[in-house]
């Protein structure tokens, strides 16, 4: 069973909260002095600007929209509880931030990412974890070792028996900046996929391609819709929600993906920059 994600539990009870005033024909302004809440409230709601929902105020929101059965008013009571729960990021808040991506990635069913710099996240081994912490600036070693060990706890969902299908997309650059000592990266990834996770290497001898501009990681979930995460620096990510934007992601993915190595051309690949190594 899928590990319940309060991130994506906040993000469902927005949407569905959303599709309940609409339904009942009420503009955000009209729902907003029904329920008497202050200007702006719904929409924060509706938008997911929210860090605990209250349940009482989901309550107000089911009379407005006049949700009578006992069953379905509980379904969005146990929805707004559970979006209240706190997920083992909230304990890294100091260098996960808000934790947003992280608890979005805990549920996700499928993870696809392209990367044209770094070894994906999910990826990576404490060794060059750290060297890329390192790289980014930070020499604050309780800092280093806090961010390396909330990088190490989020591979875990990859050893679930529900583990998400996994496949990513990663530019040869990426692989050339891995140094000898490092090699333990590249061994891990021969080592680590399997049916449900595969690694498929851009080569340089393609010359530019449609990903160039930077990478990107689509999550796809069981119930809910797809999110594009894109990180620019330090702790800031935008998320792109918009049908537009993921169908857009979508195809920048399968430009990639066809242009990429096969799966069994990329372990080769990787094997020879291994081999260069020791």
């Amino acid at each position: 069973m899928v590990v319940g994600s309060p991130t994506v539990r906040r993000r469902r009870l927005a949407r569905k909260l959303r599709e309940l005033r609409e339904s009942a024909n009420l503009t955000s302004d009209q729902a907003t002095k029904k329920a008497g809440f202050s200007r702006g409230k719904l929409t924060r709601m509706e938008r997911n600007e929210w860090v605990l929902p209250d349940p009482e105020d989901i309550a107000k929101l089911l009379d407005v929209y006049e949700v009578t059965d006992p069953e379905v008013r509980e379904a969005y009571m146990a929805l707004a509880r559970q979006s209240r729960q706190k997920g083992w990021w909230v304990g890294y808040k100091d260098v996960l931030g808000s934790g947003a991506y992280v608890g979005l990635e805990t549920e996700a069913t499928t993870i696809r990412t392209v990367e044209t710099l770094l070894i994906p996240g999910l990826l990576q081994t404490e060794s060059y974890a750290r060297a890329v912490i390192r790289g980014h600036g930070v020499t604050d070693e309780d800092t280093i070792v806090r961010r390396v060990e909330a990088r190490m706890l989020r591979k875990q969902i990859l050893a679930r028996p529900d583990a998400p299908k996994f496949w990513a997309v990663v530019d040869e650059a990426a692989l050339l900046k891995v140094t000898p000592d490092l090699a333990d990266q590249l061994q891990h990834l021969l080592d680590v996929q399997r049916p449900s996770l595969r690694i498929q290497v851009l080569p340089n001898q393609l010359g530019p391609h449609a990903v160039m501009p930077g990478g990107f990681t689509i999550l796809d979930f069981a119930d809910d819709p797809s999110v594009v995460y894109l990180e620019s620096s330090g702790l800031n990510t935008l998320f792109l929600e918009e049908e537009d934007d993921i169908t857009q992601h979508e195809l920048l993915y399968d430009y990639a993906q066809s242009a990429a190595l096969s799966v069994d051309d990329s372990r080769d690949f990787i094997q020879g920059v291994l081999d260069s190594l020791t």
